[in-house]
């Protein structure tokens, strides 16, 4: 993964800001590169979205477990997602 993978992790980073979560793009020692998602109102919610390429040119967020999410040219819609899972109980 290169610096197209953080692009599209910054671009995530932001929109996920605008729900009030907060999110920051980690870079590992190993290289590994992902944003950390955390609700502030209940910060047992949290989340490690990775963005990957994919056979077909398009790159995809994924969930921390793998699991495609979301194209990477839409970050507002993968956001939207991500918000959806860690909304407290009651949001």
């Amino acid at each position: 993964m290169g610096g197209d993978n953080v692009g599209h992790l910054e671009r995530l980073a932001a929109e996920l800001s605008t729900f009030g979560l907060l999110a920051r793009v980690v870079r590992t020692q190993s290289g590994r590169t992902f944003v950390r998602v955390i609700n502030p109102e209940a910060t047992s919610l949290s989340e490690n979205v990775t963005c990957r390429p994919s056979a077909d040119p398009d790159w995809w967020y994924c969930w921390s477990w793998g699991e495609r999410m979301h194209t990477a040219d839409d970050p507002a819609g993968a956001a939207t997602k991500v918000a959806r899972v860690l909304a407290a109980v009651g949001e």
